[in-house]
């Protein structure tokens, strides 16, 4: 995430972090806030919530648990080198969530599914 952080920043862009400790130094230094939440992985919820939609990098299980309340939430989700899903069923894709080819088509679908293009 810091390098996502960074990337942003440098672009002008302002980043929040919704950090699992309680302590507002343990966020990256690319952060523009941080929110110390003292609550663990029960963050990730705290995460989805916030979001209109949800870009998900990597594979680690802490992305899977944001991918599964984004969409319990119904937010849009979408994938970039992450996890691959389907719903139920023989080759069923699974709902609300799209796979994105590169970063920048990671954005541009976030923000068509958040309504913001």
């Amino acid at each position: 995430m810091s390098a996502v952080a960074e990337a942003a920043t440098a672009a002008g862009g302002e980043v929040i972090g919704i950090l699992m400790a309680d302590d507002l130094d343990s966020g990256n230094p690319h952060l523009t806030y941080a929110v110390a939440t003292g609550i663990g992985q029960a963050r990730n919820l705290a995460v989805v919530a916030s979001a209109d939609a949800v870009i998900a990098l990597g594979g680690e299980w802490g992305t899977l648990s944001e991918i599964a309340f984004a969409r319990r939430l119904e937010r849009p989700v979408v994938t970039l080198d992450s996890w691959r899903l389907s719903g139920r069923g023989a080759m069923a894709e699974a709902p609300g969530v799209v796979v994105a080819s590169d970063p920048a088509d990671a954005v541009a679908r976030a923000l068509d599914a958040a309504g913001e293009r």
